[in-house]
């Protein structure tokens, strides 16, 4: 694919100002087109809003879910649209009709979208998060003096800090996400979080970096650099330290720390404004479930805690639901009744099959009979757990006020038009 500059390296003139809305035109197209569809929903949601943060547990179709939320924003609502995932998973690049992602936005290609048939109103783009490269960026952008800077960067602890360290990842990810949507270059950023719980520790993580400067353990760790004095009792600590970890071991970290001590403010200031950015009018929640047991017990607590945070819960969408028609009381007494007359209808049947299979000289009235009583078991079988998500959906509706649902998919998505067929049932069924 042939290289697109990202909207980063636009010229000034032709970006927006840095924390733009979308343009009056654009919110007005926006909301007589989707009133004209009849599908306020969804479109209502995403034109509403600048960043939509999709949550959900592992194996419930959370990234495919973002990607279809964008390739539908994209192609319906016009503007910059961006899904940015910091899940590991490489399944959108694909899906998307990329070979690729990396922590540079790159544009999903026009010939995506005609391969699927469709012109699109706007533009997609896609990026998954680099936590070195946006840890390089960060220090960069806070670091007071480039010999603070250079200092950092080449520290022999800090790769090994900024990958490992707790919550780093999440960290960089709210980063990035504050420094995508106040660029002003997307007019919606659209987010795929890793799974539930880690998630919480993503939503957490900006007042956690604002602690961490403040926190006892940094004061312990730079103590020998902020004090010349030392107690009799710390020296022979830091010696064994030293002799046990290695040379100058603590130290070393001590230095580390206090050098990014001197961009405590840049992100103390920051983390405060991300934690300002999820609370926004302008941000909401996206919860993607299945109606099985785990998956919907992990929605629920992630909603409650969306709610103790008073943060805005935008849709939850169902995924993998079976029809309604399976548990619908006339074809219970339709499967009924081929059971019951299943030898009546391998009687009417058989010669037909005799005709049409001549090779099939075994297709007798007691098999094709035993055939008809096999799908009648296995309708019984699916209208039991039809019945029992029927049951599910209607909780999870009572409890949350916008609920859209998407059918079991025939087969795996691996291209855009995948995505906007799914995007396309979110889209009407809210």
């Amino acid at each position: 694919m042939t290289a697109t500059p990202t909207p980063s390296q636009r010229s000034a003139a032709a970006a927006p100002p840095a924390g733009h809305s979308r343009s009056s035109e654009a919110k007005r197209r926006d909301t007589s087109d989707a009133g004209s569809r009849n599908d306020v929903g969804l479109g209502g949601l995403l034109a509403a809003k600048e960043v939509i943060v999709v949550c959900g547990t592992g194996g419930v179709g959370k990234t495919t879910t973002a990607a279809a939320l964008g390739a539908m924003a994209a192609a319906r609502l016009g503007g910059r649209v961006l899904v940015l995932t910091v899940d590991p998973a490489r399944r959108l690049a694909t899906a998307m009709g990329l070979t690729e992602l990396s922590n540079a936005e790159v544009q999903v290609p026009a010939s995506a979208f005609a391969e699927a048939g469709v012109t699109p109103r706007g533009e997609l783009w896609a990026a998954m998060l680099d936590t070195k490269a946006s840890w390089d960026d960060l220090i960069r952008r806070h670091a007071p003096d480039a010999k603070v800077r250079d200092t950092v960067l080449s520290n022999p602890l800090y790769t090994n800090i900024t990958s490992r360290f707790v919550h780093s990842h999440d960290y960089i990810a709210m980063e990035r996400l504050h420094e995508l949507h106040s660029s002003g270059t997307y007019d919606l950023v659209i987010v795929d979080t890793p799974p539930s719980r880690n998630a919480l520790d993503f939503l957490d993580a900006p007042a956690r970096m604002a602690d961490f400067f403040g926190s006892r353990l940094l004061r312990w760790l730079t103590v020998p650099y902020r004090s010349r004095l030392f107690t009799a009792a710390s020296k022979p600590f830091y010696n064994i330290a030293d002799r046990i970890l290695g040379s100058r071991f603590l130290q070393d970290i001590a230095e580390f720390f206090l050098l990014f001590q001197t961009m405590e403010k840049g992100f103390v200031t920051r983390a405060k404004q991300v934690e300002g950015l999820l609370r926004d009018p302008r941000t909401s929640f996206v919860v993607v479930t299945t109606l099985e047991t785990a998956p919907l017990v992990e929605s629920r607590y992630f909603i409650d805690a969306l709610a103790e945070r008073k943060l805005s819960l935008g849709a939850v969408i169902a995924n993998k639901v079976m029809p309604a028609s399976l548990s619908d009381p006339s074809a219970a007494k339709a499967s009924a009744a081929m059971r019951l007359r299943a030898g009546e209808l391998a009687e009417l049947l058989q010669p037909t099959v005799a005709a049409t299979e001549p090779a099939l000289p075994l297709a007798t009235q007691t098999r094709i009979a035993g055939v008809f009583g096999e799908i009648a078991d296995r309708f019984d079988d699916l209208s039991v757990v039809a019945a029992r998500q029927s049951e599910r959906l209607h909780e999870l509706m009572a409890a949350t006020p916008t609920v859209a649902t998407v059918p079991t998919l025939e087969d795996d998505i691996h291209s855009l038009a995948g995505l906007l067929q799914l995007g396309g049932y979110v889209w009407r069924s809210l």
